[in-house]
């Protein structure tokens, strides 16, 4: 067993989802993630409820494996902490308010000539340039400006989705692209300074709608539990109170479920239906079909059926099922993380090849780490500019 970061150094000053989720997946890996926070204050996600015995469930969930040290960067002698600290780091991953790192004198591309082979992740709403890059950014109000509010709910009446997809894509195209970067540095030697803007994520995101507008066809209309772009695909009551998500994604699964699931192959052969493009135009009656069908049966008969039909299928489950999910404890998805008030229950990361070893390790206490990297950092000379890290 090996963790594929070992030995890799990760310094950040990061609050919220965005940054703490890229790093705290590099500690998955085996990095040793630094998380610099401001005396007395921390991280924000730190006060936002206090769900998990006294802990707040954002950043238990984003923190685990991490240290935390207290640095006031204004202060002369925290300054010179940090920057011992950073010039010990192969990563550096910062998503403060905009401007914040040129005030501290922390700007990317300064960090960049200082440490050549640092790698700097530098998080912002909307990127350096343009009229809103001064903006503040948050999880909605990315959505908002890039447009995924508008095809969530329904129409007229639209949403923020429940996951922060903002938030989280951000993150995690930050992690890749630090993984990307690290490769690359052990071919050329040199960092890279990689700037992550949420609002270009969340407008990768919205590929499939730019796409539809953009080469002349409608605004995608949200419809709830389904998807604007396919038909039938829903969530439907079933007789024994509950409810199930199926559907077709394909022309060939449409026939499935007609002659398959429904029993009734004449609607296959009718050609109001032939194309996904002509089911989506008769969205409401197809959905009158299958939920008439569906509100006759029981949960598992349809389920049963369905999956013996070659259609997809799930139950809609709220977050209480989902934390009793049987999928997840049968394949011990579930490890315990220790915290400042004992020991609670974290998932094991997503992506992880079958040899690697994931180091775990604890939610920190603010400042749980300062006295002990303070004296680890005072104690070990510093590297001359990186060079010689440059030429190995």
């Amino acid at each position: 067993m090996s963790a594929p970061l070992e030995g890799i150094t990760v310094v950040s000053i990061e609050q919220a989802v965005a940054a703490p989720l890229c790093t705290r997946h590099l500690a998955d890996l085996g990095a040793r993630v630094i998380k610099v926070e401001n005396p007395g204050i921390g991280d924000t996600a730190r006060y936002y409820d206090t769900a998990v015995r006294g802990m707040a469930a954002h950043f238990v969930w984003l923190n685990h494996g991490k240290e935390s040290v207290e640095i006031d960067l204004a202060d002369p002698e925290g300054r010179e902490f940090f920057d011992r600290l950073v010039a010990r780091a192969d990563v550096f991953v910062s998503n403060l308010a905009p401007g914040a790192l040129g005030r501290l004198g922390l700007a990317p591309d300064e960090l960049a000539g200082r440490h050549p082979r640092l790698v700097v992740v530098d998080i912002s709403g909307y990127g350096t340039g343009g009229s809103l890059d001064h903006k503040r950014a948050y999880d909605l109000l990315v959505q908002a400006e890039g447009g995924s509010c508008a095809i969530t709910g329904h129409a007229g009446q639209p949403a923020k989705p429940g996951i922060p997809v903002a938030d989280i894509g951000t993150g995690l195209y930050a992690y890749s692209a630090v993984l990307a970067a690290l490769y690359e540095r052990e071919r050329t030697g040199c960092g890279a300074v990689i700037p992550v803007a949420m609002l270009d994520v969340v407008a990768e995101m919205m590929g499939f709608a730019l796409n539809s507008v953009l080469h002349g066809g409608e605004e995608p209309v949200p419809v709830g539990m389904g998807s604007p772009m396919v038909a039938p695909y829903g969530a439907y009551p079933t007789r024994d109170g509950l409810t199930v998500v199926l559907g077709t994604t394909s022309d060939r699964e449409w026939l499935r479920l007609t002659e398959r699931l429904l029993g009734r192959p004449e609607l296959g052969d009718d050609p109001r239906y032939a194309r996904n493009s002509d089911r989506v135009r008769h969205r409401a009656e197809l959905d009158e079909i299958l939920g008439s069908w569906c509100v006759q049966r029981d949960l598992e008969d349809i389920q049963r059926i369905a999956d013996e039909a070659g259609i997809g299928n799930a139950r809609l489950n709220g977050v209480r099922e989902l934390a009793a999910h049987p999928q997840l404890a049968e394949r011990k998805r579930w490890r315990e993380a220790g915290t400042p008030v004992g020991g609670v229950p974290v998932l094991l990361p997503p992506a992880l090849a079958r040899h690697w070893e994931s180091p775990g390790g604890g939610v920190p206490a603010l400042g749980a780490d300062t006295e002990r990297i303070r004296a680890e950092v005072a104690g070990r000379p510093e590297p001359d500019d990186h060079r010689s890290r440059s030429n190995s």
